[in-house]
């Protein structure tokens, strides 16, 4: 994931600077040409995040295992101790929330999100009136799903690392 990020950075937005091409092929001439191991990604980002202000998105960590969160938790820890104008944003489902504050204590601000119920039975209309075979659902079934589906849509959250400011938008 972290090797995806770097990825992303340097071939985003003109490039990376000189100092961070020069890391990667340093890299790459040490490991004989193989892709770079977690510990040089991870200096490597850290050069990178420090050069210039950066925003990292991780969506649905909850879908990584638990060894894989916390070699990921550990990773961006130290990203954000050598980079002060890195900022990361994440999202997943409640049962990480606790592994990540703990892990990245002093550095998270979360907020809970979940849909409103009125919000989730109007697009759930709209998607029933896009239904290309109608014949195929009755009212009844309908009507199950207008009534079964908004009760079991669970709640999302997102963690913000090192923001001033939180903000989000649901719509």
């Amino acid at each position: 994931m972290l090797g995806s990020l770097l990825k992303q950075m340097v071939s985003g937005r003109g490039g990376a600077p000189e100092e961070v091409w020069r890391a990667l092929r340093e890299q790459k001439e040490a490991v004989n040409g193989r892709r770079p191991e977690l510990g040089a990604i991870v200096k490597i980002l850290q050069l990178t995040t420090s050069l210039r202000r950066t925003f990292m998105i991780i969506d649905a960590l909850d879908e990584c295992t638990a060894v894989q969160r916390f070699r990921l938790f550990d990773s961006l820890k130290e990203i954000l101790e050598k980079s002060p104008g890195a900022r990361i944003f994440v999202t997943g489902r409640p049962h990480v929330r606790a592994e990540i504050e703990t892990r990245l204590a002093g550095r998270v601000a979360s907020l809970f999100v979940a849909p409103a119920r009125d919000d989730i039975i109007r697009f759930l209309r709209f998607r029933l009136s896009q239904d290309e075979t109608p014949d195929a659902m009755d009212e009844s079934l309908k009507s199950d799903i207008l009534e079964m589906i908004p009760g079991s849509v669970s709640e999302m959250w997102v963690v913000a690392m090192k923001l001033r400011t939180l903000s989000c938008i649901i719509g």
